[in-house]
């Protein structure tokens, strides 16, 4: 399964042409990037569907939420052995470099549903020292995470074979004000990381 998501994902790229890395002219805008659909194999431009989750503070986030904000997202597990950590130094890197900028919001998705309570959730986010209103860590129906996860050209599921019980991609997706994916990077590497600030100050300057 991982080896036709990567290559899903490789086609959403080259048909799509909107691979940041290799566009980093600072005048040209950030194009959108779609989504394959898979009965038809032609890559659609798509929105992030309507969602409703419960975060950190027990406060409801959903598509309102990010109304005339941009935000990154990604998909996680408190007790993840693998990526996680790395991904997270990244997310945290991310935060900071923007403090002083409430347009970019985070938005961490955990697919371990049944130990990562709302109470772990809190406990997660005091130990980053983060705010609520700028890093939003959710929980909520399974099957409903897992599937969003497809929204933001991520993978997110079960697998008793992967450590920690899960499989997933790591990536973190810049997200823009009308709900559309305009760039990503693998989060585990701090190289993609730092061309995705670039991307996220190119975005912002759309709305200036």
């Amino acid at each position: 399964m991982r080896i036709i998501f990567f290559i899903s994902l490789l086609f959403f790229i080259s048909s799509c042409e909107t691979d940041s890395s290799t566009k980093n002219n600072s005048s040209e805008k950030l194009k959108i990037i779609g989504k394959l659909n898979k009965e038809t194999g032609k890559v659609e431009q798509h929105t992030i569907r309507p969602f409703s989750f419960m975060n950190q503070d027990s406060q409801e986030v959903n598509n309102a939420t990010f109304t005339d904000k941009i935000y990154i997202a990604d998909f996680f597990f408190i007790h993840c052995p693998t990526i996680c950590p790395a991904v997270k130094t990244n997310m945290k890197y991310i935060y900071d470099t923007f403090e002083n900028n409430d347009t970019l919001v985070l938005l961490s998705h955990s697919i371990d549903t049944k130990h990562d309570t709302i109470p772990a959730l809190k406990a997660y986010a005091e130990k980053l020292e983060i705010e609520t209103k700028r890093w939003h860590f959710v929980t909520g129906n399974k099957s409903e995470i897992y599937s969003i996860a497809e929204d933001y050209i991520s993978s997110a599921k079960e697998d008793e074979s992967e450590p920690g019980g899960f499989d997933h991609s790591g990536y973190l997706v810049l997200i823009d004000k009308k709900g559309h994916v305009r760039s990503f990077a693998r989060g585990t590497d701090r190289t993609e990381t730092d061309r995705l600030i670039l991307d996220i100050k190119k975005l912002l300057k759309e709305y200036q």
